[in-house]
């Protein structure tokens, strides 16, 4: 028997979205080509790196912090192998739980390169070529992104690669030139640092972290200087390539800079290409996106698309919010994604988190508001911890005191910007946030306390 709908991509937004199909009632099918499930964010992404991060966090407190908390660790060395295999084994144990979940939800997996093949059918072509045609009344694409190469940089897998390949590495770069300063290139920049590379950081514009609130920006540009990572703004880069054992990078104005590696991180694009949106008559924008409605359907009826293909942040938990409101969508419920509510998180030491609009947005925009800052260095917590770097800053409407963006850079910021994320959904105030009885000592106090500065009531500051 056909499936009621059938998503193409097996990463989070895909897989999301045909386990909410099954919960409300329909038959669903996945097709995805990796043998593992996740998508980019499990295999080569979010995961991996995050695996690598915090392996090479614990290796650099116990060479640089641990003594502070007077526990003595001599002859402090790691072991490569042993840190891969680590993160090898996180991205398994995940992956197969993603596998049990279809399995519960009665989900079929085809195994294969999904294509549309006109109104309610889709290809699938097999690893040996072998193709199959499925067809089901509703087709969702969740076919994820991949990464932008700037021209002249020449990608060969090796010397000169993408994040996939920067996850990978079986020796420590004696130097790694990395282009692009965003999420990707200052986490993995991170990683091969604290592990004993030279690291260059090599950022077109003027400023690290395009997007991130400048304020927030501009103290994370200062500590990651401070701990070692060379970052260099303003560069354009003209060409990257492998040069015998090492790599050439060239750049305007710039003497060439020779290294062992070179990581490409300039941003990443929708993989659009050649997946049969011809067929249905659908069309890209400039920049790859599948344009859709507010519930999520293209210009052919029958074909909805998600995540990563469509405008909007590229990020794992937009994809998810994508497929369960897609689905309740075709389902003829409410569905809704707020995309001016999405949490952003740069998993660096410190962690950089924000919500909301940034204070450039709001002074562009002409919004008349009031900020609250409250230093990690005044929270007990932090304190207790020995990580007091950074600080929250909340924005709220001048007028109204509504919440209108939260940004940190400090101690969990990843995880502290959850309750941001909630309390704006819920329209909060800032006096709502700085009401609510947190409990002592923790880092979330410190939430409160930025709330409390925007009326000047800071207790502890």
């Amino acid at each position: 028997m056909n499936p009621d709908v059938i998503v193409i991509g097996g990463g989070p937004g895909g897989y999301v979205a045909a386990i909410r199909a099954a919960q409300l009632g329909m038959k669903a099918a996945v097709v995805e080509r990796e043998p593992q499930l996740g998508g980019t964010c499990l295999r080569v992404g979010c995961i991996p790196s995050k695996a690598l991060l915090e392996s090479s966090h614990k290796l650099e407190m116990a060479q640089h912090e641990l003594a502070t908390h007077g526990v003595n660790v001599m002859g402090v060395s790691f072991d490569l192998a042993a840190m891969m295999k680590r993160k090898a084994d996180v991205v398994s144990t995940l992956a197969k739980g993603i596998e049990a979940l279809l399995a519960k939800n009665k989900v079929t997996r085809h195994r294969g390169t999904g294509r549309l093949a006109g109104a309610g059918r889709v290809e699938v072509t097999a690893d040996d070529g072998t193709k199959t045609v499925l067809e089901a009344p509703r087709i969702v694409l969740a076919v994820g992104s991949r990464p932008v190469v700037l021209p002249g940089v020449e990608v060969d897998g090796r010397l000169v690669g993408t994040s996939t390949e920067a996850l990978t590495f079986d020796t420590v770069p004696g130097h790694l030139v990395v282009i692009g300063g965003g999420y990707i290139g200052l986490e993995l920049g991170s990683v091969w640092r604290r592990l004993g590379s030279q690291v260059t950081v090599l950022e077109y514009a003027d400023r690290i972290l395009t997007g991130i609130d400048a304020d927030i920006a501009s103290e994370a540009l200062g500590l990651f200087r401070k701990q070692g990572l060379d970052i260099r703004l303003g560069v354009k880069v003209k060409s990257a390539r492998a040069a015998g054992a090492g790599c050439v990078v060239e750049c305007d104005g710039l003497e060439a800079i020779r290294c062992d590696r070179v990581l490409a991180a300039t941003g990443r694009r929708p993989a659009t290409d050649d997946l049969g949106l011809e067929t249905v008559g659908v069309a890209t924008d400039k920049r790859g996106w599948i344009p859709v409605d507010g519930q999520f359907r293209t210009a052919a009826a029958g074909v909805w698309a998600i995540g990563d293909c469509i405008p909007g942040p590229m990020l794992a938990h937009k994809a998810e919010e994508d497929g369960v409101a897609c689905m309740d969508a075709i389902a003829g419920h409410w569905s809704h994604v707020d995309y001016d509510l999405v949490p952003a998180v740069v998993f660096t030491h410190p962690e950089i988190a924000a919500i909301g609009k940034t204070e450039e947005q709001l002074v562009a925009a002409g919004v008349n508001y009031k900020k609250g800052v409250f230093p990690f260095r005044a929270n007990g917590r932090a304190r207790t911890i020995n990580d007091t770097t950074g600080k929250v800053k909340v924005l709220a409407d001048a007028a109204t005191d509504r919440v209108l963006g939260i940004h940190i850079i400090g101690p969990a910021a990843g995880d502290l910007i959850g309750e941001a994320a909630a309390a704006m959904s819920f329209g909060a105030t800032a006096e709502d946030i700085a009401r609510v009885c947190h409990a002592h000592p923790t880092l979330p106090e410190a939430l409160k306390e930025a709330a409390l500065a925007v009326s000047g009531q800071a207790i502890h500051a």
